[in-house]
């Protein structure tokens, strides 16, 4: 499945042009302000909105607030004038879907730049026009430096549009630091108007309270504090601040064919004064990172294999002792010279391998109904109470949440304490699934026969691991784009995600066998999948595509080769004759993506400065990904020459 790449940031940005009013251009700007200031907005605000006693009141709230400090005005605006502004945005708007590693909305163009339209056109929107001048007037300006204290705002470089959340979309956690911008903003319009938006329907705005990382920077908890539905003509406003002005929008599990329910609303930033006008500064360095740029910064915890144990030669066949270690473990296919050689072969054409039915059968099948029966267990099986389950499901026992959320959040193993669990075998006869995964994660991946095994199939010679298992629960985990800057990495990922009917053979053309259509994971509407970006521009934000027309041909494998090192399925082909123009038509950054599978091998030869995330898991989805992630630190084998003169 190959997505499209388009400019992101850490929150939906809109496009520059949509596909009706294609006058609509960028954030810039604007020329009108000046003039537009002149009228007088109070009348089309909330009674009393600007009287002291209540700015009073807001300011005592916004003082008070926690995680961190903002404000909710429950009527922001006169009722008539928003739904007149729903009507006009429905009708003469459009909307674009907007995917990345981060979110997945519905977004209309830069409403800054209407003022690019002519006349015509502008008599389409008056009600849109009244209320963005009304927002970015020096009225309600002053009225938030009022309540917030946040200093002068520009009236002239305006910047929002308009969002739909639809059944799907959601917005994971960011601190919404860039540029200039001083204050965020959300109004709503929830839909249907004449019903009220019901919390079990998602859409929440979560705010998150901040503890010390490890390097005594502020970073978010794994669970936010506070979450907060919309509600028609609720008007929500928070000062952006690095390292503390962390929030997500839950995802919306609802669709539109019953009654139309989208969770729209207006949404932008007031920025600090630009040059030219009364109270600007030029900026200055914030002490603290952003979440953008943390991403940036993120390193794996590498352990050491033992020292006295010989490196393995990639040349070298594997040893008994090597081949019987892993015989309990690796499907004996694997473990054949021939296959080794064959695969060795392709890694060095392709550096990707993605090998099916990887562990025997007595482990596979065992793990396959063993986590089918713990995501039922935990509240996270198809007949769960809700689509959204609680952040706790499934982290206790033996898993627990990893963090933190501007990075990524799922479960993990916990520690053993004490004395580790006493080895069985075979190694499938564990009857707890947990600790056949953990058996995976803790005596496979590190061991020195799966090291030698992995020198044999890639021609690499691992020299430190990372191994963690992993488990992406639905509507709740993931992780962001993150890229190693300095190092080429070896990904090894054994993917356990049990698949809808148990059915795990590779896709073709968007259909299974030939026949029926794609659903869940290898459909990917449920998200989860593994996915590798290009090396970006500075100036760029990285891992960002469009789903689209994609997404409806998913085949379950890479975006690169149909069958790339599978051993089993001999060859098959990828049809997309019919979006080859838009493929031309658009900048490919997608190097690989390939969806969740039940016991599958995916290994990825990662080049400095990719990027790698797992997508995250829609409430849609009728289970947890499960996999364990090995990442290694690779060395070249040089052979040493002879005594030759």
């Amino acid at each position: 499945m190959t997505h499209r790449t388009h400019n992101r940031s850490p929150s939906p940005q809109p496009d520059a042009e949509p596909a009706l009013l294609k006058r609509l251009k960028s954030s810039h700007i604007s020329e009108t302000a000046a003039s537009s200031a002149a009228a007088d907005p109070t009348p089309h605000f909330a009674p009393d909105l600007f009287g002291p006693s209540n700015i009073h009141r807001l300011h005592t709230e916004y003082d008070g607030s926690a995680p961190f400090k903002h404000v909710v005005v429950d009527k922001l605006f006169q009722d008539d004038l928003l739904q007149r502004v729903k009507d006009e945005a429905l009708a003469e708007l459009s909307f674009s879907e907007k995917e990345t590693d981060i979110y997945k909305v519905y977004q209309t163009g830069d409403l800054a730049s209407l003022n690019y339209l002519d006349q015509q056109q502008i008599a389409l929107l008056p009600s849109l026009l009244t209320l963005r001048d009304a927002l970015y007037s020096p009225m309600f300006r002053n009225f938030l430096r009022a309540v917030t204290g946040c200093g002068p705002l520009s009236g002239t470089k305006q910047d929002m549009s308009i969002v739909s959340y639809r059944k799907g979309c959601h917005l994971l956690n960011h601190d919404d630091v860039i540029g200039t911008r001083r204050v965020s903003y959300i109004l709503y319009m929830p839909l249907p108007h004449y019903q009220g938006w019901q919390r079990e329907w998602g859409g929440a705005l979560e705010l998150y309270p901040v503890k010390p990382g490890p390097d005594g920077m502020p970073e978010p908890e794994a669970v936010p504090s506070k979450s907060i539905p919309p509600v028609w003509n609720q008007f929500i406003f928070f000062e952006v601040q690095p390292g503390h002005s962390f929030h997500s929008v839950e995802e919306v599990v609802v669709g539109e064919s019953e009654d139309g329910r989208q969770r729209l609303s207006i949404s932008g930033w007031f920025h600090s004064a630009q040059p030219g006008e009364e109270g600007y500064q030029p900026d200055h360095q914030a002490e603290l990172k952003s979440s953008r740029e943390q991403l940036a910064s993120t390193q794996t915890d590498f352990r050491s294999y033992p020292e006295s144990i010989e490196p393995p030669l990639p040349t070298e066949p594997l040893s008994e002792e090597h081949a019987s270690f892993l015989s309990e473990y690796l499907n004996p296919v694997y473990l054949q010279a021939r296959t080794m050689k064959a695969l060795a072969s392709r890694f060095v054409d392709e550096s990707s391998l993605e090998l099916h039915s990887f562990l025997c059968a007595p482990l596979a099948d065992k793990l396959r109904t063993g986590l089918k029966d713990k995501d039922d267990a935990d509240g996270l099986g198809p007949n769960r109470p809700t689509r959204i389950p609680p952040h706790a499901a499934g982290a206790d026992g033996h898993w627990q949440q990893r963090g933190p959320p501007h990075k990524w959040r799922y479960c993990t193993l916990r520690a053993q304490e004490g004395a580790s669990c006493m080895a069985v075998s075979p190694r499938w006869a564990h009857t707890d699934p947990d600790e056949a995964i953990r058996s995976l994660q803790d005596e496979l991946f590190p061991s020195p026969a799966f090291r030698a095994w992995l020198a044999c199939v890639s021609n690499l010679l691992p020299l430190r691991y990372s191994a963690e298992a992993r488990r992406f629960r639905p509507g709740l985990d993931y992780t962001l784009a993150t890229s190693e800057a300095k190092e080429t990495r070896l990904d090894v990922v054994l993917g356990l995600t049990p698949q809808v009917d148990g059915n795990d053979t590779a896709a073709v053309n968007g259909h299974v066998n030939g026949d029926e259509p794609l659903r869940g994971w290898q459909s990917g509407e449920w998200g989860g999948w593994e996915c590798y970006m290009a090396p970006h521009d500075e100036e760029d934000d990285p891992a960002v595509y469009r789903s689209g027309a994609a997404k409806k041909k998913a085949n379950g494998t890479n975006g690169t080769n149909g069958t790339n090192g599978h051993v089993e399925n001999g060859e098959s082909e990828m049809h997309d004759d019919d979006e080859e123009d838009e493929d031309e038509e658009e900048d490919d950054g997608t190097l690989l993506t390939v969806q969740p599978g039940f016991n599958r091998l995916l290994l990825v030869l990662r080049d400095e400065g990719v990027m790698r995330f797992v997508k995250y898991v829609s409430a849609a989805a009728e289970g947890s990904r499960w996999d364990v992630c090995g990442e290694f630190e690779i060395g070249m084998v040089q052979e040493e020459s002879g005594d030759e003169s």
